[in-house]
């Protein structure tokens, strides 16, 4: 099929009333579902792909791209208002976007999460157009040295990120990894440091760690002053206020970080099994050794939110690189969009453009129209959310405490959750007091298994440990980690020696 004649097509299909309603249903499912902690965009994408069975195969795909980019965005608002990531890619979010609303503007930190979101899913839109075909085979070339080495390398970067101590921050990683080897081997399916407990035996589901020590830690330093409470304060005090388009001009002007964080986003997405949660810390890193005042990070500025928001959006197109060129999920939302293709008896992977232009065109132009009504609806959108702020303390601690229960309980089943979530949230809640850095805990919990099963996988393949340093891209992850943790402690020392 001509290219013209395919995209006339695609856009035929695509720009009808029922395709746009139900983007339009999955855009608003996917920013909701997002937004609320404990309940991912994988979730409500697998809820999603029963219903697209119904419909032609471009619609069914347009629509959960809607809740993906959707999803996307979504984990700001819970990041931003809250501190708590509503997804495990909007943990980098927090740094920056949680203080900016803290000191009385949760409407500029929303807004420049808004715009970052959607040039960044812009960004990755384009070059999936563009460089689908090179960049995935450069992803396809990856082994399992290559995945540890850059896991490796994320979970050194994020314990150089947050706290002052990068001593601490290592620490934490290390406990994030322990924890995730609690529960069953994922290669040998034998349970291992369980402790005789039954409440170990499945292991501790990397979701319940990240709303106990996120939500269930945050919820509680809130009640922490029972002054507070009875004068029924609202968590942000002051007038709140949301002009998106003042701070588009500030978003504008910062094209390099934008530019740098979407296309890191876009690299990583193509990497299959990496993900928003890596891409997300890793565009936040890039975007602190860049500026001139590394300092302020953490405290409230805007290159941080638009450093993460864009990282994490941009995943969105870059997932589905490998997917369309190689017929590679990139990520787990990747793998139920290639189910939703293949139950339509469409064949993913090199062919798929060759064979079904029309539809290869219609996921590209599907892209750019979900980041269109992502932007829509968040904007019309964002001033109801902002009321969250007024509620008082009292009332909305507990909800968000039952919605991270139903969260944490919806994701298995299991009571025994529940109690983990509980346990985990305290230990989470003295940690903090303690002055330990949180997300290295969780991403080290997040990574942990990708890292165990990759370093396992390349070991079982060829026994030489030295191939970790002679394969080239391996050897400049490890040397990335090196720098990285060398550079922080450069940094601290210079900044205790100016003290």
């Amino acid at each position: 099929m001509p290219m013209t004649t395919a995209l006339l097509s695609s856009l035929d299909q695509l720009f009808t009333l029922a395709t746009l309603l139900s983007m339009m249903i999955g855009v608003v499912a996917g920013v909701i579902a997002a937004a609320i902690p404990g309940f991912t965009v994988t979730m409500a994408i697998v809820l999603t792909l029963p219903v697209t069975f119904t419909m032609p195969p471009l619609q069914g795909v347009a629509t959960m791209l809607a809740v993906y980019v959707g999803g996307c965005s979504g984990g700001l608002i819970s990041a931003a208002l809250l501190g708590i990531p509503g997804t495990p890619s909007s943990v980098a979010t927090t740094f920056d976007a949680y203080p900016m609303a803290r000191r009385g503007e949760p409407g500029r930190a929303l807004a420049l999460g808004i715009w970052a979101s959607f040039f960044g899913a812009l960004i990755s839109a384009l070059v999936l157009i563009v460089a689908a075909p090179p960049l995935a085979m450069i992803a396809v070339k990856l082994g399992p040295w290559e995945y540890f080495s850059l896991i490796l390398f994320a979970v050194t970067v994020v314990a150089s990120l947050v706290g002052k101590s990068v001593l601490k921050g290592l620490m934490m990683s290390l406990l994030g990894l322990f924890i995730a080897t609690i529960g069953q081997d994922p290669m040998m399916g034998v349970p291992r440091f369980t402790f005789g407990l039954d409440l170990l035996a499945s292991g501790l589901p990397f979701l319940v760690v990240l709303i106990g020590i996120f939500a269930v830690s945050q919820l509680a330093g809130e009640v922490e002053n029972p002054a507070e409470l009875q004068q029924n304060k609202a968590l942000i005090q002051g007038r709140i206020r949301f002009e998106p388009f003042k701070v588009l001009r500030e978003v504008l002007s910062r094209p390099g970080n934008l530019l740098r964080s979407s296309l890191v986003g876009v690299v990583i997405g193509a990497v299959p099994g990496a993900g928003g949660s890596i891409a997300n810390l890793i565009a936040y890193d890039q975007a602190k050794r860049a500026s001139k005042t590394p300092e302020r990070f953490g405290t409230g500025i805007a290159d941080g939110v638009v450093a993460s928001e864009s990282g994490n959006s941009a995943t969105s197109g870059g997932g589905l690189i490998p997917m369309i060129a190689l017929g590679i999920p990139g990520s787990a939302v990747d793998a139920v969009l290639m189910a939703a293709l293949m139950v339509q008896g469409i064949s993913v992977g090199p062919r798929l453009i060759m064979d079904n232009a029309d539809l290869a065109y219609g996921i590209f132009l599907a892209m750019f129209l979900a980041s269109a009504m992502v932007l829509v609806f968040c904007l019309l959108s964002m001033r109801w959310f902002l009321r969250i702020t007024e509620i008082p303390k009292s009332i909305i601690v507990p909800v968000v405490l039952i919605c991270c229960a139903v969260g944490a309980l919806a994701l298995n089943n299991r009571v025994t959750d529940l109690y983990l979530l509980i346990g985990i949230g305290l230990m989470g809640y003295l940690l903090a007091k303690l002055d330990y850095p949180l997300a290295p805990l969780v991403l080290g919990v997040i990574l942990g298994p990708i890292a165990e099963t990759n370093l396992r996988r390349a070991l079982m393949a060829n026994e030489d440990w030295t191939l970790f340093l002679t394969r080239p891209i391996s050897l400049a992850l490890l040397v990335l980690a090196v720098l990285s943790v060398a550079f922080t402690v450069r940094r601290a020392l210079r900044q205790r020696g100016t003290e």
